[in-house]
């Protein structure tokens, strides 16, 4: 059994100080490696040292140095790849293709840290510096990546990341699981296909072998970059097969290849994820860094206490990566790491989230077991929400109240976002929320206030919006409290016009509020309003839409928002 490091070894004076000669496994992200468990590298490096195996983390590689790559030398199992907790281009571009000034997720905030295209380009390094060595591909951008998937940054249909990058295998969700089981097979020697919550590659001659009531074939690679049609089936067929508990293997060809994705991996149980999130983490940067990383301020005293996101909206990437199903940490699990935060030199006793994807689903999931293994629903809770899912907010509100009870915490606060719909199943938590855990604005998603662009979205009625922010605004007068709702709105949302933005920019004056944060639809790989983007198929209804595609136009509709800089007047 591998002894516990303080932190992941990032150079070979601390893989000697652990006594090692060389690690089983290295991890290379494009982040800046935070020993938290909110970081993939982070989590996924402690889980793979609680299995017994000798870790270490090479954090943005300079690419154009192979040796900075080779610093840790070359491992016995395998080096694990990812281009760190968002994909590259999104981390780089903004809606509008322009170049981003900063990257929370480097030191300083400063850009330039990692390449565009990161993965490819550090699985390319890597197969050039340790040849023979297994690859394994992971995290946001190859999970969304893993089939043919329109980029907008190219502005064409592009094929499987494992294709372009000829990795080993591709790892797609949280990949706990998946991880484990592909070191316990390259230690002992055995085959990695057939895990799931994987993608390999094979030829079309291998597949020939292949079971076909066992899978569910997509149109190939070709056909989606030709046809429109076929690549909204492919969209549609994809978003069926989400579930572990009903979902198939999935093959594409694509020229004389193919790739299998097999079946998501299950969600972690609640003592899984218990384990995972106390592994022993410093909670802390890598000491190579002196200067603050953005994205470590923003959740150094937060904690993660829900995983998926049942939600199922078309332009969000969650369901496709972290699943559909919830996963919830116990309260007991949860209390022990406040106590970890307390020591802690940044922790003021102000826990500033309890969260996750979607906080208030904490708890919640489905109550019907049989219905898991027939359920091909793509949301919980759109277009209602599901009789099988529970409502009952009482595990969130015992979590909420446990951690205000911890000596030393003053302020336990909800930052991530809720569904307003699901809380209005609850009103009292709706009370317990706004009277205790809001510091000051709380953030709720009504992404529009068209009803046709949001059936487009799969979000909720506008009606429930109201009588949420009514609610909200009576129980804080109530209590004295001057406290906002700050809403989030989507511009340039594929079947949205200029008229659209006109009905949700009156509503919002109508109910006196300026929306702090609206954003660019920014279209990412392989979710359904991506397909809408790049086709201008409704998937409903097979019809033509509308879409927004010149800068000129998105920045009109986002002009029409009350408290814009540019704020024109109707005419």
């Amino acid at each position: 059994m591998s002894e516990t490091a303080p932190i992941l070894p990032v150079t070979r004076k601390e893989m000697e100080s652990m006594g090692w000669d060389t690690c089983d496994i290295i991890l290379v992200t494009g982040d800046a490696y935070i020993d938290h468990p909110s970081f993939g590298a982070a989590l996924i490096g402690r889980h793979l040292e609680s299995m017994g195996y000798r870790v270490g983390i090479i954090p943005q590689p300079d690419i154009c140095s192979p040796d900075d790559l080779l610093r840790l030398g070359a491992p016995k199992l395998f080096v694990g790849i990812t281009s760190g907790a968002m994909d590259s281009m999104v981390n780089h571009y903004t809606s509008l293709n322009r170049i981003r000034s900063n990257d929370a997720y480097s030191e300083g905030g400063k850009p330039g840290k990692r390449p565009d295209r990161a993965l490819l380009k550090y699985v390319n390094l890597t197969q050039r510096v340790m040849p023979g060595i297994p690859i394994v591909i992971g995290g946001i951008e190859a999970s969304l990546r893993r089939f043919s998937h329109y980029d907008y940054w190219s502005d064409r249909v592009r094929k499987s990341i494992l294709l372009d990058t000829k990795a080993s295998i591709l790892v797609y969700g949280m990949g706990e699981r998946a991880i484990a089981e592909i070191a316990d097979a390259l230690s002992s020697g055995r085959d990695i296909h057939g895990i799931r919550g994987t993608a390999v590659y094979t030829s079309l001659k291998a597949l020939e072998g292949i079971d076909s009531g066992n899978h569910i074939e997509l149109p190939s690679h070709e056909e989606v970059s030709s046809s429109s049609e076929a690549f909204m089936k492919m969209t549609k067929l994809l978003e069926s097969e989400i579930s572990p508990y009903s979902g198939s293997a999935v093959i594409q060809r694509a020229d004389s290849r193919a790739v299998i994705v097999y079946p998501p991996q299950y969600p972690l149980s609640t003592d899984e994820m218990d384990r995972v999130y106390e592994l022993p983490y410093s909670r802390e940067p890598h000491p190579i860094y002196t200067d603050e990383i953005p994205a470590f301020r923003m959740i150094q005293n937060s904690i993660t206490v829900v995983r998926g996101c049942a939600g199922g909206c078309s332009f969000c990437a969650l369901g496709l990566h972290q699943g559909k199903l919830i996963s919830s940490r116990s309260l007991a699990s949860v209390t022990r790491e406040v106590e970890a935060i307390k020591g802690k030199r940044y922790f003021a006793g102000t826990i500033t989230d309890l969260g996750g994807p979607t906080a208030n689903l904490y708890g919640l999931g489905c109550a019907g077991a049989a219905a898991l293994e027939k359920c091909r629903r793509y949301s919980c809770l759109y277009p209602d929400i599901c009789e099988n899912f529970r409502t009952d907010h009482k595990p969130y509100i015992e979590l909420l109240d446990a951690v205000a009870e911890i000596s030393g915490v003053r302020n336990v606060f909800v930052s991530s976002g809720i569904r307003h719909d699901v809380a209005l199943r609850d009103t009292g938590f709706i009370e317990k929320l706004v009277r205790d855990n809001v510091s000051g604005y709380l953030k709720i998603a009504p992404e529009h206030f068209a009803p046709e662009v949001l059936e487009l979205m799969r979000k909720p009625s506008p009606d429930l919006w109201r009588r949420f922010k009514e609610l909200f605004e009576r129980i804080s007068g109530e209590a004295g409290s001057d406290q906002y709702i700050e809403p989030y709105i989507l511009v340039a949302f594929p079947g949205c016009d200029l008229n659209h933005m006109y009905k949700t920019a009156d509503e919002l004056r109508r109910q006196n509020m300026r929306p702090e944060k609206s954003q660019i639809f920014l279209p990412t790989p392989m979710t359904m309003a991506t397909a809408m983007y790049h086709t201008g198929i409704n998937p409903e209804t097979g019809m033509q839409i509308y879409v927004a595609r010149k800068p000129s136009h998105k920045r009109r509709q986002i002009e029409v928002l009350p408290g814009h800089s540019r704020e024109k007047s109707r005419k």
